[in-house]
């Protein structure tokens, strides 16, 4: 493909020809001899059931894998494979002389502790502030426990790592022999479980269900893991041991700066270590850079002496110190950064410089020539580790705590674009360089991705293109996802398309690697829609090949659903049934008919509207609640009341109870008397009849045997007329009629004659279930007169109803 900045072909090119420009500005020395070198290096890797091709020049390749290849589990390595191992994950040797380690002080008791329980197989956690020592205090924890696991020691870092999976790659990689393998994740737990060695984890930053996690993956393993304060304390399950780093005592800060000054101090010396031990809490690293301090100022001062015993050149361009230099300020030896960073040399300064811009990355001290531009700016990472500016972070150097801070506000940060963007363009050569293994370029992938952060769209697009294969080919995918994330954004700005293209393809290929089929699927269809537009037709076959496999994956990944199955209901702990369980009831329960013998006058009970009754009422309070609801409103699904409970309900008003029994005597009295004159052939077409009256009273007016009707009398019952002593069906004299049955309407047939009625002192008295009270009918004592052609009484109302 062609090069941002009008590089040649990278397949056609020899490796020197581009980089014998770059090796000349980074104090390599001359050029070599010319080799035909290709940049593009392929590696096929093993990544699940897949086999993975990582092609720098068209993408990578991925396809099944053939059956019977990567089944074989790797071997362990043996002693000898874990020393060069170990001694890789140490930070690199620096150029010149080895600088002095610092003593470890007053650290004896927690590193007996330490090892005692890392021997019983105990996992703990190491918890100190930024400078207490802790990475010491793990050097020295190491060299006690080699020996005490069969897999041995393992040093790792978990700087950047909030979740455990890269972590979890790192331990395999560093146990196991599998160069060119990256397991799946089920592969990858089942092989690290059989892991057993003392894993020594410095600058933790993952806890809880994070941290659970590494510690269930590898039962086998004891973890020593050092954090600081505010890191996310573990969960209660864990089971850690706490071990607490504090500070240094009085006498321990005053030997650990003889120690780093390689004199004793004086009395003024000693009272300003006093003072700086309380400001900075006993701190080691505060009194590693103040014996950095007290070393520079006996240089200056000793430099000043001797070129006062000296006669003064003619020629001499360096200007004499005027006065003897003191000891610092408090302030000073609290925040030494710039004071120190102030009296270092000018090549150390730029190392600080690109150290800024880069967000505290050190680069390796092979990078500083080049980026510096001064072939000793090598020696620039001793010099800055000797004064405390710099710590180890796991296979690099870094900022010290706080030094970042101290710097910014020094004005080290000012130039930080335009150091971004040189350390962008140098990492951008030397991660395509052919010469250039994959670990080399993993080992700095923290100052590749802080470069590629700061460098402007077409030098991150280059560094990005460069640096995405050799993460691939080194199985660090982490960085491999982060850069390729952060290439298809700067080439998105850019405008180049086929660039995104390429990185959209590459995210698809590492989600279906790790089985992420959704987010495979969607950067494969983005990619292969812009090879589509480019006319590029190798590419899309490529994406389309992907494609297929993240759609066989899906179709492979679908589970047949079960067959519903109900669980029958389990029954409370009391015996009551469960509420799962729905007992059908009735909407509207029957109201039940009041014993003749507690209560002879039927009780009115709350109406309730019927609806859609499919059997006709049989009762007249059934006829009632049809005819007179007392709620039009629906029936509503309230809780259904037990019969036991529904007689301690509070009674109705007695003035609606009054009110529903005069109803019923209306309703009573209009069914009887409308049945009646129905069944009378002697009935007008109008339906009105004469009042006939069987009680004659004698001394009224009206003529004889009329009884003659005032508008004050009540209106004669009908039912209550005394029957013909003849019929069959007449009623027995003692009985009354039951208020439950419908009444029985009376035939009365006409005679040619009136029959002559027997005359009695007494008769049957007539009674009524209704409540109202009712006219007694009395036989009378001399035989009436019947009348052949009664005389209507115009005073007799046509409705009975109306008297009441």
């Amino acid at each position: 493909m062609d090069r941002t900045q009008g590089q040649a072909e990278p397949v056609e090119q020899p490796a020197t020809a581009s980089a014998a420009p770059a090796a000349a500005s980074a104090g390599d020395g001359p050029a070599a001899a010319p080799a035909p070198v290709p940049v593009a290096r392929v590696v096929t890797l093993t990544a699940g059931d897949f086999t993975l091709t990582v092609n720098p020049v068209d993408g990578s390749e991925i396809e099944p894998r053939r059956p019977g290849t990567g089944a074989a589990a790797p071997a362990k390595r043996d002693a000898a494979g874990r020393s060069a191992r170990d001694a890789a994950a140490r930070p690199p040797a620096l150029p010149g002389p080895a600088a002095p380690a610092a003593p470890l002080l007053a650290r004896e008791e927690e590193r007996e502790r330490l090892v005692r329980l890392l021997g019983r197989g105990r996992s703990v956690r190491l918890t100190g502030p930024a400078g207490s020592g802790r990475s010491a205090l793990l050097e020295a924890v190491a060299a006690d426990c080699t020996g005490l696991a069969p897999d041995g020691v393992v040093r790792l870092s978990g700087y950047g790592h909030q979740q455990p999976g890269e972590l979890l790659h790192a331990l395999y990689a560093a146990v196991y022999e599998a160069s060119a393998e990256r397991p799946e994740r089920t592969r990858l737990l089942a092989r690290v479980r059989d892991i057993g060695a003392i894993v020594l984890l410095d600058d933790l930053e993952m806890g809880g269900t994070a941290l659970d996690e590494l510690l269930r993956a590898t039962p086998e393993c004891a973890y020593l893991l050092a954090a600081t304060p505010d890191t996310r304390a573990p969960s209660d399950d864990s089971h850690l041991e706490e071990v607490f780093l504090g500070g240094l005592g009085r006498a321990d800060c005053v030997a650990l700066l003889e120690a780093g000054t390689g004199r004793p101090l004086t009395d003024e010396e000693t009272a300003w270590a006093g003072d700086l031990r309380f400001a900075s809490e006993g701190l080691p690293l505060r009194f590693v850079q103040a014996a950095a301090l007290l070393r520079q100022r006996d240089e200056r001062n000793l430099s000043s002496a001797e070129d006062d015993d000296d006669e003064p050149g003619v020629f001499e361009e360096r200007p004499r110190d005027a006065a003897f230099v003191a000891l610092p300020t408090l302030a000073e030896g609290a925040a030494p950064a710039e004071l120190l960073a102030s009296r270092v040399s000018e090549s150390a300064r730029a190392a600080l410089r690109i150290a800024c811009a880069l967000g505290g990355e050190m680069p390796h001290h092979a990078h500083l020539p080049a980026l510096v531009g001064d072939t000793h700016a090598d020696a620039a990472v001793a010099e800055l580790l000797g004064c405390g500016l710099l710590t180890p972070v796991g296979t690099r150097y870094r900022l010290a705590a706080g030094v970042a801070r101290q710097l910014e506000e020094a004005g080290f940060a000012d130039t930080a674009p335009e150091e971004a963007r040189t350390a962008a363009r140098h990492y951008a050569w030397w991660t395509g360089h052919a010469s250039v293994t994959p670990e080399r370029v993993a080992s700095e992938a923290d100052a590749v991705l802080s470069a590629l952060a700061g460098a402007d769209v077409v030098a991150a697009v280059l560094l990005a293109r460069t640096a995405a294969p050799a993460f691939a080919a080194s199985r660090h995918w982490e960085a491999w996802e982060r850069v390729l994330r952060s290439g298809a954004e700067a080439a998105r700005k850019a405008g180049e398309v086929a660039e995104q293209a390429y990185f959209h393809h590459e995210l698809g290929v590492l989600a279906l690697c790790e089985g992420r089929l959704d987010r495979a699927r969607a950067e494969l269809e983005a990619s292969i829609g812009l090879k589509g537009a480019l006319a590029d037709k190798r590419g899309t076959v490529a994406g389309r090949r992907a494609l297929a496999l993240v759609t066989d994956r899906e179709k492979a990944g679908v589970e047949v659903s079960p067959p519903l199955r109900l669980e029958p209901p389990v029954a409370a702990a009391s015996g009551a049934a469960s509420e799962a369980v729905t007992t059908a009831m009735p909407a509207v329960p029957a109201v039940s008919k009041p014993a003749p013998a507690v209560a002879p006058v039927p009780a009115v009970a709350p109406v309730v509207p019927v609806i859609g009754r499919t059997q006709a009422p049989t009762t007249l309070s059934e006829v009632f609640e049809e005819a007179f609801p007392l709620d039009s409103k629906p029936a509503v699904a309230a809780p259904v009341v037990p019969a036991p409970l529904r007689a301690a309900e509070p009674r109705r008003k007695p003035v609606l109870l009054a009110a529903a029994g005069a109803l019923t005597v209306v309703v009573l009295g209009t069914v009887v008397s409308l049945a009646m004159a129905g069944s009378d052939p002697e009935t007008p077409a109008g339906g009105v009849g004469p009042a006939v009256s069987s009680t004659p009273t004698s001394g009224t007016s009206g003529g004889a045997g009329v009884p003659a009707a005032g508008g004050n009398d009540p209106a004669p019952d009908p039912g209550a007329t005394a029957p013909d002593a003849s019929e069959p069906t007449a009623p027995e004299p003692g009985l009354s009629p039951d208020p439950n049955q419908s009444p029985r309407t009376p035939s009365r047939k006409p005679a040619a004659t009136p029959p002559s009625r027997t005359p009695s002192s007494t008769g049957p008295t007539g009674t009524s279930s209704n409540p109202a009270p009712t006219p007694t009918v009395t036989e009378p004592t001399t035989p009436p007169v019947p009348t052949p052609t009664p005389t209507p009484t115009s005073t007799t109302p046509a409705n009975p109803s109306a008297t009441v």
